[in-house]
């Protein structure tokens, strides 16, 4: 997101100009006190506002060994 604020949940949902339904949301922001940590339920984020969209590193490592579990069962 713009600022100092990131999000982090499941995504529900997503139109063409990429609003988002995200369930199971944890907000992080940085303020001049130091990181606050919010939890929600759901939101639905205006895509104007997301500068960036990321997997979660669960999912990338998964998909990593995937990767290497096919790469290994054809002999590369």
């Amino acid at each position: 997101m713009k600022g100092d604020k990131e999000l982090v949940g499941t995504l529900r949902g997503f139109d063409v100009y990429v609003n988002m339904v995200l369930e199971d949301v944890t907000e992080y922001e940085i303020t001049t006190e130091g990181r606050r940590i919010t939890k929600l339920d759901q939101i639905l984020l205006n895509g104007n506002n997301i500068a960036i969209v990321s997997l979660n590193d669960f999912w990338s490592q998964e998909a990593h060994l995937i990767q290497n579990e096919a790469v290994s069962s054809f002999g590369f």
